[in-house]
């Protein structure tokens, strides 16, 4: 990222500093991969501030930082300190979402003069329109996901455990290309598929089952995400409703994403049909939300977001209906939001899938 789109970012709010703590946008500012640090930005300095562990580390990953390393004869509240009195700055903004009280407080203390501003989430804002570069990220990531589901399709069969599932599904995506997952892989089975975020456990699936997949990968640090839900064995005529009218919601849905749509209104669009199918009480989450370098990201499809999507944002489409002690089906496609629609990075199908294994 720019660093002159910082300090413009300062001057534009009348703020003297910001202090970056997010991993995400430590990253997307500096360029640093690492876990440890804070940025320290004026228009008199841009400073990476972390430990020895990482110091080599950020010298060799950061090129419009300086890097200094913090020990504990000097914390990062006191070198921080030391840095707003050198710039003279009456005020400092902060990522109060992210950081801790007890260390907000370390830092009020040892700079009583200086007047700290909550930024909530103006800087992640930044992150919300992808480059070219980081939609190429993603669509490697969401090939990767893609490519498990056809490698699961051929492994599925009754009396797998959802643990089993899930692993092979990791382990595939960790072997062709993925650094680590973007969150804890969902498998449910039967009645555990009416949990939309099951943790997989040791249920055999089993013949009449729902069984629905949830994961994603992190490639060159971006996420992908989608779910499939497949049927073990014929399905009946209720899961075949069920499974349809998930579908043409998001169907219905993917059609009216475009630069401009409100987000909330596509929500309405899917919750809509789902609601007029009689299945409105079993569908309770946001229709999607956006990625990147973190699995939940801004913008997001859910009824009280009503901000215009932009070009190149990417956003989950996601549906679904959840019916305690029977099942639950969802279907999640990830798209890049386009001038007059959107681009599809998901390719498996999404047509009723039955596993008769």
């Amino acid at each position: 990222m720019c660093i002159e789109k910082i300090i413009d970012f300062l001057k534009d709010i009348n703020l003297d500093a910001v202090l970056v703590s997010s991993i995400y946008n430590c990253r997307y500012i500096s360029g640093f991969t690492g876990d440890t640090s804070y940025l320290y930005i004026s228009s008199k300095r841009q400073v990476l501030l972390t430990d020895s562990r990482y110091t080599t580390w950020a010298k060799s990953e950061t090129k419009n930082f300086d890097v200094y390393e913090i020990n504990a004869e000097n914390p990062y509240s006191d070198v921080i300190a030391a840095f707003l009195s050198e710039d003279n700055a009456a005020s400092i903004g902060f990522e109060n979402r992210q950081m801790l009280y007890s260390d907000v407080m370390k830092f009020m203390d040892k700079a009583p003069n200086v007047e700290f501003i909550e930024l909530d989430d103006k800087l992640d804002e930044f992150r919300q329109i992808k480059t070219a570069d980081e939609i190429s990220k993603i669509k490697c990531a969401q090939e990767i996901g893609d490519a498990a589901f056809t490698h699961i399709l051929k492994f599925l069969k009754e009396g797998q455990t959802e643990e089993e599932i899930a692993l092979e599904i990791e382990m595939y995506m960790r072997k062709n290309g993925a650094s680590k997952l973007s969150f804890e892989t969902i498998v449910a089975s039967g009645p555990n598929s009416a949990m939309p975020h099951a943790a997989p456990g040791n249920r055999k699936i089993r013949k009449g089952d729902f069984v629905t997949m949830d994961y994603g990968c992190i490639f060159d640090g971006y996420c992908s995400d989608m779910t499939r839900t497949v049927f073990i064995g014929a399905p009946n005529k209720r899961q075949c409703e069920i499974y349809d009218i998930v579908l043409r919601a998001q169907n219905a849905a993917l059609s009216e994403i475009c630069e401009g749509k409100i987000c909330s209104e596509i929500d309405k669009t899917a919750r809509d049909i789902i609601a007029d199918a009689g299945f409105g009480e079993y569908f309770g989450h946001g229709l999607g939300h956006s990625l990147g370098l973190f699995i939940h990201e801004e913008p997001r499809l859910s009824p009280k977001y009503n901000k215009e999507l932009k070009e190149n944002m990417v956003v989950t489409v996601e549906p679904g209906i959840y019916i305690p002690d029977f099942g639950g089906v969802r279907i999640e496609d990830l798209v890049v939001v386009t001038k007059n629609g959107c681009n599809n990075l998901t390719s498996s199908n999404k047509e009723k899938i039955i596993v008769e294994k």
